[in-house]
């Protein structure tokens, strides 16, 4: 019995889906739940299971194809797990030998079908106008991989007989963008054609954090089983201030400003597949522990594409941290509807003046960019004042003098 592998049902803000891979081809072997493919969305990537053991059938939706919820992606032939299609084959076909076989192995590649390939493979053969039939397949049933062809293009032919020349002109590549990015464009040009956007700077002495950290790092890693990093300071100095400033947890809404009473930190993470923005709620009610370990949940689901709609709605309130990467200075965009985000950069010892002395300290910039539609110049920066004496005084905030 055939049974449908349908687009399942997507969020409400959700519109439709590309198909972004499948994991498995036509006549290929499933068992129930295993992963067949991911959909890509503008905000996250589903992953759709097989609905029962057998053989996929077929695929209708191919990769790149606009889908929405309920579409049939294709069918799964139910049976038995692991009856392979070849096995069959050979069955139906015993005069079929390898010692058959061997001779047309090498005089063409045992994948002719160009259909057959995967996109980047495709794309390397056109680019350097490569003859396929000799490049030796390395891959699973002598499959030509990716690798496959990058060995020739180096000179370094996998099949005795290949002969390639590269060419040199210049080209261009074409490539979609994918729905994230698409989004993420969309919003950026959104947010600097509807908003009054400013930004003010200030500098942090980071030493009375670093010699914290530096004390206790083991003995918190030991007993909460996560890393004591910087970004759990610095979210609890933004929620602090957020309490003294409460506009800057405001957000617009049609001609009223709307008052948040909670504090749901958004953390900029690089993905694969870009920027995410994961939520961390109710950010005034977790510890120091709780923080760390949200955040390392939330990098580890963005590395491995398991970020969820819910993972990424709502938020107050936005920090990201250029500095891992590097970033001296930045002017971050605010994620909207969001009023302000707070950008964080690389520290570096500078030379400051204490007592009188002139000494070495580790100083990070930080940028609050903001809504000036809402915020006042005097509250944005008094809110970043708040957040650098936090910063350089952590004893006495969390003492809460």
């Amino acid at each position: 019995m055939s049974i449908e592998i349908k687009v399942p049902g997507l969020p409400e803000s959700v519109a439709d889906a590309t198909v972004a891979k499948w994991y498995k081809k036509a006549g290929d072997s499933v068992e129930r739940d295993e992963k067949l493919l991911d959909l890509e969305t503008d905000k996250v990537v589903l992953e759709v299971s097989a609905p029962a053991n057998g053989v996929l059938e077929s695929i209708t939706a191919k990769e790149g194809a606009t889908v929405k919820a309920g579409d049939v992606l294709g069918a799964v032939k139910e049976g038995v797990a692991g009856s392979a299609p070849k096995a069959v084959e050979k069955e139906s076909t015993p005069a079929k030998t390898l010692v058959a076989e061997k001779p047309q192995q090498e005089t063409s590649n045992p994948v002719s079908d160009a259909d057959e390939f995967s996109p980047s493979v495709r794309r390397l053969i056109a680019e350097h106008g490569l003859n396929i039939k000799e490049v030796k397949g390395t891959g699973k049933d002598g499959r030509v991989t990716k690798e496959d062809v990058e060995q020739v293009i180096k000179g370094g032919s996998t099949a005795p007989s290949a002969k390639i020349s590269v060419s040199h002109e210049r080209k261009e590549e074409r490539v979609a963008m994918s729905r994230l990015r698409a989004r993420v464009a969309q919003r950026l040009v959104q947010v600097q054609q509807e908003s009054a956007l400013l930004t003010t700077f200030n500098e942090v002495n980071m030493k009375s954090v670093m010699d914290l950290r530096t004390k206790y790092k083991d003995a918190f890693e030991k007993k909460h089983g996560v890393r004591l990093g910087f970004m759990s300071f610095f979210v609890k100095a933004v929620v602090d201030a957020l309490k003294q400033f409460p506009i800057v947890n405001a957000s617009i809404d049609g001609q009223d400003v709307l008052y948040h009473n909670y504090f749901d930190v958004g953390i900029a993470i690089a993905s694969p597949r870009g920027l995410v923005v994961p939520i961390l709620r109710d950010t005034d009610q977790l510890s120091m522990a709780g923080i760390e370990r949200g955040i390392s949940d939330f990098a580890n689901k963005a590395k491995n594409g398991q970020l969820t709609l819910d993972d990424m709605q709502g938020g107050t309130f936005t920090i990201t941290n250029g500095g891992v990467f590097g970033s001296m200075l930045s002017t971050p965009i605010i994620n909207p509807p969001q009023s302000a985000i707070l950008g964080m950069h690389n520290i570096v010892e500078r030379a400051v003046v204490e007592s009188g002395q002139i000494l070495a300290r580790p100083i990070m910039y930080l940028a609050l960019s903001y809504d000036h539609r809402i915020i006042d110049g005097a509250d944005s920066v008094r809110f970043l004042v708040a957040v650098k004496e936090y910063i350089e005084n952590p004893g006495k905030a969390l003492l809460e003098l």
